[in-house]
């Protein structure tokens, strides 16, 4: 078989990829209002049907990955192990966000660069950051089912995993996509790990793997706050990462007034 006979087949896009490279030449060439489906169809050399095919809208040719990323996210949070720590699970699923942005840079920026020129755009954006956030706090919500302000913490977390990685991955996009979009974003991961994730495990120097003087059978998310009995003016206390600062107070003050 020669090698003109065989070229145009190889070098044809897949339809799904060839509208959207279609709409987003048209996007920066005319801009996204003036650009319509069948200015997008003609280029493409296809007809309407196909392209409803594949995407409901016009706005959803913008963000023609996010529907398998969430796909993605869910099924990787699914598969969850009851071990996983619930906080890095929940990072970890967000990274999955991360990589496919890192995909394609140039793509990427081109879409950053497209969202924040039209309204309509960023509307629909918030709608998408709003899925994957309602992803995060399901799985949160189901492992900390039972526990005092279980949905709460749950709420806040994903908000938070969201946000910090947001911000980092906004930043790259600004920046044209230069630097290491993995490295910025599991730094700004690693503040929501410190503030939220499971503190370290105690030390193991009294029997039943509390610490020597610690009190045992605390509810998870309560601060304990006890006085070494041989040791003067001296307070211990244990208390998850994320309990109130104002709660480990009270019970620092509490148990200095009994000594």
């Amino acid at each position: 078989m020669s090698s003109t006979t065989s070229r145009p087949e190889a070098a044809k896009p897949p339809m799904r990829e060839a509208l959207v490279a279609a709409a987003f030449q048209l996007f920066l060439e005319r801009g996204y209002e003036q650009t319509t489906v069948d200015d997008i169809v003609a280029l493409a050399g296809v007809g309407r049907r196909s392209f409803f095919r594949y995407f409901p809208s016009k706005e959803d040719v913008v963000f023609p990955d996010h529907e398998r990323c969430l796909a993605d996210m869910t099924a990787f949070l699914a598969a969850s192990e009851p071990d996983h720590e619930p906080v890095r699970r929940v990072c970890d699923a967000a990274r999955l966000v991360m990589l496919m942005y890192a995909e394609n840079p140039s793509f990427s920026v081109q879409r950053y660069r497209l969202t924040k020129r039209v309204p309509g755009l960023r509307a629909y954006e918030l709608s998408v950051v709003w899925r994957y956030e309602r992803a995060l706090a399901a799985y949160l919500r189901d492992r900390f089912a039972g526990t005092p302000d279980g949905d709460l913490r749950a709420d806040v977390i994903a908000a938070a995993t969201v946000a910090a990685h947001n911000n980092a991955l906004r930043s790259w996009l600004w920046s044209d996509g230069q630097g290491d979009a993995a490295e910025a974003v599991d730094h700004a991961l690693g503040s929501v790990r410190t503030a939220f994730g499971a503190a370290p495990e105690p030390s193991t120097d009294a029997p039943g793997g509390a610490p020597a003087g610690v009190r045992a059978g605390v509810a998870p998310g309560l601060p304990l706050v006890t006085a070494l009995p041989d040791e003067d003016d001296v307070v211990v206390v244990v208390s998850r990462r994320g309990a109130p600062l104002w709660r480990v107070v009270q019970e620092i003050e509490t148990t200095l007034a009994r000594k």
